[in-house]
């Protein structure tokens, strides 16, 4: 159904101007809109980014991406964030696509509008004019017919009365004047007749030629602000449909993420991670007391009891995994002074060199520690104790102060890094023999010999990470071969742990009796006699069980050079070269005396003079604070 505004509202230009700044404001209100829903989107977007952020995983926390439920909430908040690009990406195409685009429009629309509206005005301000020009000639036309209308009648009276008296002048006079009268009435007959016909003319051309026109340009304006309204609400309607693709399918992600988590398969991680591979402890043995003990108290004894007692307490005094006794194991004398001379030999042997001590039994060591007051034996634990707490995690390279089954997956973890990390090296040094064979063949494009400190680089890079996977593959190996034994011993002996009753016979006590003398002698050589001494001091040193019998090593606090060679012939003490390096354990407490590691078994004090101390920077502080405890 066609209609013309030109035809049909002739006569509602007034209303027609009212619509049309109607329709504008509904178009800027509505841009207005689609710019603050932008604006949500966008913010919208902004909130769920950062949401997200705020709940991603750390990096410090990369154990618990083993589980299947952290794994799905890692998931979800990936796609959370797809998400919150997806809405981002609405509120551009918004901004973009419809709010600038309908700002412009408006602009533009406005402008038109104008242009249309005054051309209506200047078309009624002609019709206007035309119409009063007709009227002021209409009553000019109406005033000179009067005015000769009445000179006329003046005339005839002037004749009459003149026939009756005989003047004829007078009435000549007035015959003149009535003749100029209906001369001007005449032509503004003429001029009425003439402005009647323009108006006439100007009037159809109005309402027939120009009024339609510019109506129907109003209308067409109006028409296109619609259709771009209309315009507008498809392509955001379009834009949203675009994301919810999308969505729908971050969605369909996050309910897979949510449907693999495996609660059976997380608590088999739970055991894989936490598990230490040792066994419970067995039951106690009984201890008869009553028995006549004729030894005396030392430190072979001590351990031998505590053996037998303990199945996973086998330490003798001065191996590196007895913290107790290599502590106590310090030298009791003052350090022999540097020599004068600047690589001096045989220093054990020199006047400087004091003469070797009398070897003095662990018993008497732990028995001054347990004569001490309270307050001594506190700070000596407090401190180990915060010295093992605050170095746990920066443990020996081989991960012996872990368990065993912590350590295997450590080194397996490893071992797999350094292979990777051979690859990269190989493939890289492949990548600049080639180039090497392409400079050597083509000069031009290249120096050869630019490439050899990369290549000589890559080559020792290369043997470093050999050296160091096959050092981590003993390791394993190590760590492999006890796995496997413990396994096959616990599977042998569980049962028999469990169904034998653990009381001592008279053969027992009678064996411990007849033991020869090498078999009571400790590792420094030492012999004991009296075993009721040996179980009165075991007794009094019990409270120190739980403290010093962890099978961790002590952490390296630093490095150290030494300066001058030490035969270390004391009890606790350890030899040195000039010019060896070694690790340092335990810094000099005042006495003089540096407690060093050599490697994993051989470990003693040392001068503090005759070595280099090179401390760690993480060390420095621990090591003052345990000084003020």
């Amino acid at each position: 159904m066609s209609c013309n505004w030109g035809t049909e509202l002739w006569d509602q230009f007034d209303n027609l101007e009212k619509h049309t700044s109607w329709g504008i404001d509904f178009l800027e209100r509505y841009t207005k809109f689609v710019k603050e829903r932008a604006d949500i989107e966008q913010n919208y977007a902004k909130q769920i980014r950062s949401l997200s952020k705020k709940y991603h995983p750390k990096r410090s926390r990369e154990d618990d991406s083993r589980y299947t439920w952290y794994l799905a909430f890692a998931a979800t908040l990936r796609q959370l964030n797809e998400l919150a690009v997806q809405r981002e990406e609405l509120a551009e195409n918004l901004n973009t696509q419809i709010v600038s685009e309908l700002s412009r429009y408006t602009q533009e629309l406005k402008t038109e509008r104008k242009t249309h509206f005054q051309d209506g005005r200047r078309a009624q301000q002609h019709i206007e004019n035309s119409w009063k020009q007709l009227e002021s000639s209409k009553r000019h036309f109406e005033r000179d017919c009067k005015e000769a209308e009445r000179a006329q009648h003046i005339s005839d009276r002037t004749d009459l009365d003149n026939k009756a008296d005989g003047e004829k002048r007078c009435s000549l006079k007035a015959r003149q004047v009535a003749q100029q009268k209906q001369q001007a009435a005449d032509e503004s007959k003429k001029e009425y007749v003439t402005s009647l016909n323009q108006f006439n003319q100007d009037q159809h051309q109005h309402y027939h030629t120009m009024v339609p026109v510019i109506y129907q340009r109003i209308q067409d304006m109006e028409e296109r602000r619609i259709e771009r309204v209309g315009e507008a609400m498809r392509l955001s309607a379009e834009a949203e449909r675009k994301t919810l693709p999308l969505a729908s399918a971050c969605l369909d992600v996050m309910m897979e993420a949510a449907e693999s988590i495996q609660p059976r398969m997380d608590a088999r991680r739970v055991v894989e991670v936490y598990k230490s591979g040792f066994d419970p402890p067995g039951d106690v043995e009984f201890e008869d007391y009553s028995a006549t003990m004729r030894r005396s108290i030392s430190e072979s004894s001590y351990l031998d009891n505590r053996t037998e007692g303990r199945r996973h307490r086998k330490l003798w005094p001065f191996i590196r995994k007895n913290k107790l006794l290599t502590l106590l194991s310090s030298p009791r004398q003052p350090p022999p002074p540097p020599p004068t001379s600047p690589s001096p030999r045989g220093v054990a042997n020199s006047p400087q060199s004091p003469p070797p001590a009398s070897r003095e039994p662990i018993s008497q060591r732990l028995n001054d520690l347990m004569t001490s007051g309270s307050r001594t034996r506190k700070q000596c634990l407090r401190s180990l104790k915060r010295g093992n707490l605050m170095f746990q995690g920066a443990g020996p390279a081989d991960g012996s102060h872990l368990s065993p089954e912590q350590r295997q997956k450590k080194l397996q973890s490893r071992i797999t890094q350094i292979s990777q990390e051979i690859q990269r090296e190989r493939e890289q040094r492949d990548a600049l023999l080639k180039m090497r064979e392409v400079y050597e063949r083509s000069p031009q494009m290249g120096d050869a010999g630019t490439l050899e400190p990369q290549l000589e680089e890559l080559k020792q890079s290369l043997h470093r990470l050999e050296a160091e996977l096959r050092r981590n593959q003993v390791w394993l190996a190590e760590v492999d071969t006890r796995l496997s034994e413990h396994g096959g011993r616990r599977q042998s002996g569980g049962l028999g742990l469990n169904s034998q009753v653990t009381t001592p016979s008279s053969s027992s006590l009678k064996q411990l009796d007849s033991r020869s003398p090498a078999s009571r002698e400790s590792p420094d050589g030492s012999y004991t006699e009296d075993q009721s001494a040996e179980l009165h001091f075991k007794s009094r040193s019990s409270e120190f069980d739980d403290d010093f019998d962890d099978d961790e090593p002590l952490p390296s606090i630093g490095t150290c050079k030494s300066l001058y060679p030490f035969q270390g012939q004391n009890e606790g003490t350890l030899s040195i070269v000039e010019g060896e390096l070694l690790s340092v354990v335990e810094e000099d407490k005042g006495d003089g005396w540096t407690r060093v590691r050599r490697n994993m078994d051989e470990e003693g004090y040392v001068p503090t003079s005759y070595i280099k101390v090179f401390l760690d920077s993480s060390a420095k502080g621990f090591v003052q604070s345990s000084r003020l405890v």
